[in-house]
């Protein structure tokens, strides 16, 4: 009986250093260099409005290529991507809701985030009641400008015509 315990202990603990050994490593789904992330706002146009204004060259575009206007909703993401120098750069996608899922239809870099070269500490949206279906957004972004002092409040907002305004949040 403990010649058939040592047996078994030791072929258990031989399969979990083979699988161990032998698990692929994954692909990450996200960066981790994606710091803090949000999914608020909704937006719609009729397929031939242009993306969110400064958008970058090589944006995703996910408009009918023959050029036929079609309906297109949506909403946005608002993300911090954390530099080498411990510092974030905040970008704000249009995420397109199509037939085969969620695709992205622009990004940006939010440039005065940029400017104040933050340390991102949190963003939040409105409320976290989900999509909302109301034409834009509003979301708070967190943040110091040095590390030692305490995170001030910035917002982010999305007007239903698309104009984006960021600025100190005032309380």
């Amino acid at each position: 009986m403990a010649m058939r315990r040592i047996l078994m202990t030791s072929l258990l603990l031989a399969g979990w250093s083979v699988t161990a050994e032998a698990a692929p490593a994954q692909d990450a789904l996200l960066s981790a260099s994606v710091i803090f992330a949000t999914s608020t706002g909704y937006w719609e146009d009729d397929g031939n409005a242009p993306d969110v204004e400064r958008v970058p060259t090589g944006a995703e575009s996910v408009a009918n290529p023959e050029g036929k206007a079609a309906q297109r909703h949506g909403y946005y993401k608002l993300f911090a991507v954390r530099q080498p120098d411990r510092t974030s750069k905040v970008y704000l996608q249009q995420i397109a809701q199509t037939e085969t899922g969620p695709a992205i239809a622009s990004t940006i870099e939010l440039q005065e985030f940029s400017d104040l070269k933050p340390y991102v500490t949190d963003i939040r949206p409105e409320n976290s009641n989900g999509i909302i279906k109301e034409p834009g957004l509003f979301a708070t972004v967190y943040l110091k400008t040095n590390p030692a002092a305490e995170p001030d409040g910035w917002t982010v907002l999305i007007d239903e015509f698309g104009e984006i305004t960021v600025e100190k949040a005032t309380n």
